[in-house]
């Protein structure tokens, strides 16, 4: 975060709620397994939007535990939850969103292709799941009131708690775009695309 126009916060800085912010995020979830995209930098800041939650630990507390939910505790599969968030970064113009999902896009299983296709917000999917998702992502991202017709469009594919899902996580990465964009966080120095 050192383009950022708020000061990244060192480990060292934290006070007790953020400390604990800070330790619920490098040692959740996100933390497991593979790391495809870096969540601190080398002096142990947090990257992306995590930084900025630290200075609204009551919130960002809050906000780290929703991304958690919507990434490791829905029943999107892994390519369609990519999906959603890559469409997202592309209406938002959301560097770090790109940087971070390109990343964990490829190991969901989707093709460069896929990931160019979303950059442009031009995807298609022979899955009919994938491509109802996209169409529902574009739609919320446009702002355009969703109409009975739509919503049934929508329903004919997905049920109930599919809808509330990606629902929840637009608005969720929407957020966090806008956070990025306000204080001019972007992806971390030195990373390339993709």
């Amino acid at each position: 975060m050192t383009n950022s126009r708020i000061s990244a916060l060192l480990p060292s800085e934290l006070d007790v709620e953020q400390k604990a912010l800070y330790d619920s995020i490098v040692t959740g979830p996100r933390s497991a397994g593979p790391q495809l995209f870096a969540l601190q930098d080398d002096l142990g800041r947090l990257n992306g939007p995590f930084g900025l939650m630290l200075h609204i630990p009551g919130i960002g507390s809050a906000l780290q535990e929703l991304g958690s939910a919507v990434r490791y505790r829905t029943a999107l599969t892994d390519r369609v939850r990519e999906i959603a968030i890559l469409s997202v970064a592309a209406a938002t113009d959301s560097e770090f969103e790109r940087y971070a999902h390109e990343r964990v896009g490829r190991a969901a299983g989707l093709s460069e292709e896929d990931i160019e296709a979303l950059r442009t917000s031009l995807f298609t999917s022979e899955d009919a799941v994938e491509q109802i998702v996209f169409d529902l992502c574009r739609q919320l991202l446009s702002d355009e009131i969703l109409g009975d017709e739509e919503f049934l469009r929508y329903a004919a594919q997905l049920d109930a708690r599919a809808m509330l899902e990606i629902v929840v996580l637009v608005g969720y990465y929407r957020t966090l775009a806008q956070m990025m964009h306000v204080f001019d966080v972007r992806a971390p120095a030195g990373s390339s695309k993709g």
